[in-house]
């Protein structure tokens, strides 16, 4: 049955006492009754703990300390997920409604899918209802990677294996360990599936984009990614940053 699958969130924070709690709420209010939330924080300093100790409930798994960076949190939240499948949501993002993860569990009812994904709707950081871009993923094949595509990454769910098979998050990577990572378990030739909805709303403003210096690092980043998985080089890294302009047409 879909509900025997154990589906583990992970959310990794540092000073997002504002947002966490509907990070926290909209994993709470998910129709699945088999989830896990491991949230992974970074020493926060604002009052972030006092908000997740306020609403903690017995499926939380909670970790405060200080770590390396994005992608070394998420690492020790893969150690502890527990779940059969793994799926991320990000402090300041939502799930879209609560019946995602059902959707997400139904995906993976086919015990040959080990990675499902989903779209994205962008929203403005003060107004969650109002949508500023839609990433759209749609079906994937292989070519599609050497001309820069890529599902929004906290629409991504795995299963636990994958990463055992294919690894975690290389953290040597700052910003763009999301990509690298997406590149190496699409090239692998797992089985995917696409779910054709909205997964997942994002508000506007990650780090990525932030400074004129962050898209620069950012950009490094991805090229090394598209070299280091030899799928492309400078037109992926091109035909990726183009595509976005199309997100902003819904």
């Amino acid at each position: 049955m879909h509900s025997a699958l154990k589906v583990s969130i992970i959310t990794a924070v540092y000073n997002r006492c504002k947002t966490m709690p509907g990070a926290m709420s909209s994993v709470q209010m998910q129709l699945h009754p088999n989830i896990s939330h491991i949230i992974v924080d970074g020493g926060s300093t604002d009052g972030t703990m006092d908000v997740v100790r306020e609403s903690f409930s017995a499926n939380q798994i909670v970790i405060s300390e200080r770590d390396d960076g994005l992608y070394d949190a998420l690492n020790k939240g893969i150690k502890l997920a527990d779940g059969d499948i793994v799926g991320l949501l990000h402090s300041d993002d939502l799930f879209a409604d609560e019946m995602v993860i059902p959707d997400i569990v139904a995906a993976f009812s086919d015990p040959n899918v080990q990675l499902v994904y989903g779209d994205l709707d962008y929203v403005k950081e003060t107004n969650i209802t109002k949508v500023v871009r839609r990433w759209v993923s749609g079906h994937f094949f292989t070519q599609k990677l050497s001309l820069g595509w890529m599902p929004p990454h906290p629409t991504v769910f795995v299963r636990k294996s994958v990463f055992d098979q294919l690894g975690v998050y290389d953290t040597s990577f700052k910003i763009s360990g999301d990509y690298d990572a997406m590149l190496r378990f699409f090239q692998s030739g797992i089985c995917c599936a696409y779910v054709p909805r909205v997964l997942v709303k994002m508000r506007m403003g990650g780090v990525s984009n932030r400074s004129f210096k962050n898209i620069l690092t950012k950009m490094k980043e991805d090229y090394r990614a598209i070299r280091k998985n030899n799928i492309g080089g400078v037109g992926t890294l091109v035909l990726k940053n183009v595509s976005k302009i199309f997100q902003f047409i819904t």
